[in-house]
């Protein structure tokens, strides 16, 4: 593990009876950044923003209006 955390090793190839099995890489360095909230105060959620859900499930799901 310190071989590859230091960079002094690429991959280290684990074997099984002879047999290579799994290999060890580092994870990269510049990983994605978290997105949850990324728009976060970019608009305004009506207070009726729901007041379509039961139209859009009938519709969704094939189902006769009422």
């Amino acid at each position: 593990m310190e071989a590859i955390e230091q960079g002094e090793e690429r991959e280290i190839i684990i074997a099984r009876n002879g047999h290579p099995a799994a290999k060890l890489v580092p994870i990269d360095k510049f990983a994605p950044r978290q997105r949850i909230g990324v728009a976060k105060g970019a608009f305004e959620i009506p207070d009726n923003m729901d007041r379509s859900n039961d139209e859009i499930a009938k519709l969704f799901l094939g189902r006769a209006e009422d």
